[in-house]
């Protein structure tokens, strides 16, 4: 991929574009088994590889600049402001989505958020497609609520404007700090979730919800994780109960569970919960609990194991708690997914009652050094 910014050393976040595309991959998967150490007959599958450029369906700017002339972008290491609604990484439709950004910016009046002098209100735009239906959700990150009226006057010009735009929202985040968003989201159209859908499961992602940045290599993550599933129930028998930790909007289970089978979904966020909920109704089943709760405090206060664990925790990973409660309820398959090997690598340490069969790495993160992986692990008898 070429990048007139990397090339310029104005945007250096894609730190390994000056790699070749086939050696990148050759490197993350060098170093996962470096990481994971697999065992001999451990079955270590070929990386996943990503389309090079066009592949992001969710944008993160901050935003800079004047009200006149906003830039959408970064600061980079040399204090140089820089403007990426031309980001290759992007799908095409984005660019004039940035500047209808831009245009918006300017009628509001949004002043943009000056961290030195602790002035202005508009922070953040984040901005996410559904592959699937091309619709768009926008989210204004204000440092506080004194724009508000302004957006909800002229959103109706915004939406004329750009018909595949569903659903539009303010985040509040009056911290004078580098935090991303705050906790209060106020929806200001009718439509609240940004439909997607996956190998033929539906997805509903709300403004907060976690989802992943690119929706072909998470649709090839959920059904390898199905394909494993299915082989293991081909060859040992059906699964009557399946949990899924830190599930999110329920991707991973969705695409796992047959209706006869039992599953619960733990995850910390009501609204994702929510989402979760409709999906599996719509998907026809019925033996489905998602709860919004702390998947480790639900595992500590657990006694009786499912037949198939699956977690997919965020970059921390599951921890030595969660990793000794996991040991303690002792289910007979594990399926880890992971953004982290890292710290996949320090949970398979303590999980030691355990035998990792299959790693495969999907490249989620072209041009960097982080990807996310997949295990599939056997209690040892």
């Amino acid at each position: 991929m070429y990048c007139a910014h990397y090339a310029a050393k104005r945007c250096q976040s894609c730190h390994w574009l000056d790699k070749i595309y086939p050696e990148q991959l050759a490197l993350k998967q060098q170093q996962l088994l470096a990481l994971l150490a697999p065992a001999q007959d451990t079955k270590v599958l070929e990386p996943v590889a990503s389309a090079e450029q066009g592949f992001r369906y969710k944008a993160k700017m901050v935003v800079l600049g004047t009200v006149d002339t906003p830039v959408l972008g970064i600061v980079n290491t040399q204090d140089d402001v820089v403007d990426l609604s031309d980001c290759p990484l992007y799908p095409p439709a984005f660019s004039p989505a940035f500047a209808l950004c831009k245009a918006f910016i300017q009628r509001v009046r949004l002043t943009p958020y000056d961290i030195a002098t602790r002035r202005g209100e508009l922070k953040f735009i984040l901005l996410s497609q559904s592959r699937h239906s091309g619709r768009f959700m926008l989210r204004f990150v204000l440092r506080s609520k004194n724009c508000l009226a302004s957006i909800e006057k002229h959103l109706p010009w915004l939406l004329q404007q750009w018909p595949e735009l569903e659903v539009c929202s303010v985040n509040l985040q009056p911290l004078p700090a580098a935090v991303l968003e705050g906790e209060q989201e106020i929806i200001l159209t009718q439509q609240t979730l940004l439909a997607e859908q996956l190998n033929q499961v539906p997805l509903y992602l709300t403004p907060q919800s976690f989802f992943q940045t690119q929706p072909v290599m998470a649709a090839a993550l959920y059904q390898t994780a199905a394909d494993w599933v299915a082989q293991l129930q081909q060859q040992h028998g059906d699964f009557s109960r399946i949990w899924d930790l830190f599930c999110g909007v329920g991707g991973f289970g969705l695409h796992l569970t047959k209706p006869a089978q039992q599953l619960t979904g733990i995850e910390i966020a009501p609204a994702a919960i929510a989402s979760a909920t409709r999906s599996a109704k719509e998907l026809g089943l019925t033996q489905v609990q998602f709860q919004a709760l702390d998947s480790a405090a639900f595992a500590a206060a657990s006694a009786q194991a499912p037949d198939l664990l699956v977690v997919n925790p965020p970059r921390r990973g599951l921890g030595k708690q969660l990793c000794q409660d996991i040991a303690r309820l002792a289910p007979r398959w594990l399926l880890y997914s992971s953004c982290n090997a890292q710290t996949l690598a320090e949970d398979l340490a303590v999980l030691t009652d355990y035998k990792l069969l299959k790693v495969q790495l999907f490249d989620m993160f072209a041009h960097s050094n982080h990807y996310e992986v997949l295990t599939l692990l056997q209690r040892r008898v």
